[in-house]
């Protein structure tokens, strides 16, 4: 019996790949046991692997008022809603680790307004929401409802900025049919 396919398109090598990319992923690899699918199958294009990382660690290393944590509920709650299976189990698994909590992740995905989060959080994850699905709605009261909870303008710009990466990585990932690595289900559970 062969293992599934993590991609409709070609998955490269990993000791075919430019030195810089075949350093990140051996870098992930070591400190997470394995490699994500999500490096392999983006390998395919190598410029735009080095843009897509460059783009996400801007977004999701960056310090601030947002937690970790919190920026990987955004991703959990906006892929559930792209029906993105990888970035749901992936990023599900990564939310559970930093927030030191089994079930969240789980409850974000399925239905966040029923999740065991904050009032904060739940605005947040509204708003995010509001950028996945109607971005073309969004108005000063959705901001000024974020201010409410604490949030300043450059917040609402990190909320809408990951919720619009991950709704292009959400599409990706769909289109590629990526798979998600068996590693991930039972991360931080």
């Amino acid at each position: 019996m062969t293992a599934p396919a993590i991609s409709r398109f070609p998955v490269p090598e990993i000791a075919g790949l430019p030195d810089d990319i075949r350093e990140r992923i051996l870098t992930v690899q070591e400190k997470s046991g394995f490699v994500p699918n999500v490096f392999l199958v983006l390998a395919h294009r190598p410029d735009e692997f080095r843009a897509f990382f460059a783009y996400h660690d801007a977004l999701m290393d960056k310090p601030g008022p947002i937690t970790k944590a919190e920026r990987e509920m955004i991703v959990v709650a906006t892929s559930n809603a792209n029906q993105c299976q990888y970035c749901v189990v992936a990023h599900g698994a990564i939310l559970r680790i930093r927030a030191k909590n089994p079930q969240i992740a789980d409850q974000v995905a399925i239905n966040y307004r029923k999740a065991d989060i904050t009032p904060r959080q739940m605005a947040m994850i509204d708003f995010a929401m509001k950028v996945s699905a109607r971005a073309y709605e969004v108005g000063d009261a959705d901001v000024a409802e974020l201010r409410t909870h604490g949030f300043t303008e450059e917040d609402a710009w990190d909320i809408a900025a990951i919720s619009a990466f991950f709704g292009m990585s959400n599409r990706l990932a769909n289109v590629t049919s990526m798979r998600p690595n068996d590693e991930f289900y039972a991360m931080g559970r």
